[in-house]
């Protein structure tokens, strides 16, 4: 009888073991998954008039860039700006020109990021500029191919290059219909659309 007890008492032991490492486990577990939510870049999600597209910012490659974006997001700076200029061998530039053509007034210029680890590659977003180094505020483009010639090279004024700090995740069918629109000059800008591509908004997945 002692015998039966003891092999008793020693299997609600193990039992109560069992579920304590499993338990452990599953809030490891859950533990892992809180982080791994907490360190994920952000997500956007861009409305245009021809679909959406979904965004992720390489906030640790790039936090300057990723930061000046997502002022301009969450200030609504983007919805009702255009896709201005379109080239349908290079890339799609947007995100600071109204439909009527009227240029939005923006935040004070950007560091430019430009890195040789963040390449200009198809489904990129990159900071637009002038022949100014460190002259990005509010607008961006997609590369439509890889465009190896606009990459981080050295710090001179040509070998700078052009800051990436996205890529799309889903929707690049959609970024492949604003290529293939027609374009004209427009208000003395080349490669307009012809029918406005709109950004309805951009918000934060």
């Amino acid at each position: 009888m002692n015998i039966l007890l003891r092999n008793l008492s020693t299997a609600l032991i193990m039992g109560v073991i069992g579920i304590t490492i499993s338990t452990s486990a599953l809030a490891k577990t859950d533990e892992k998954k809180e982080k791994s939510k907490m360190e994920s870049n952000p997500v956007v999600v861009m409305t245009t008039n021809h679909g959406a597209v979904e965004i992720e910012l390489f906030e640790k490659q790039a936090p300057i860039s990723v930061k000046n974006f997502l002022r301009y997001v969450d200030e609504g700076f983007y919805n009702g700006t255009i896709f201005h200029r379109v080239i349908s061998d290079f890339m799609i530039q947007g995100g600071g020109f109204t439909e009527g053509m009227e240029q939005k007034s923006v935040h004070d210029p950007i560091k430019n990021e430009a890195s040789a680890e963040l390449a200009n590659t198809k489904g990129t977003l990159a900071m637009a500029r002038t022949q100014i180094v460190d002259s990005a505020t509010a607008q961006f483009f997609i590369n439509v191919k890889d465009n190896a010639f606009l990459n981080h090279r050295d710090k001179s004024m040509a070998g700078y290059g052009y800051a990436v700090f996205g890529k799309v995740t889903s929707g690049m069918d959609v970024v492949d219909k604003i290529k293939g629109v027609p374009t004209a000059t427009k208000s003395g800008h080349g490669d307009v659309p012809v029918k406005p591509v709109i950004i309805e908004s951009i918000k934060r997945k």
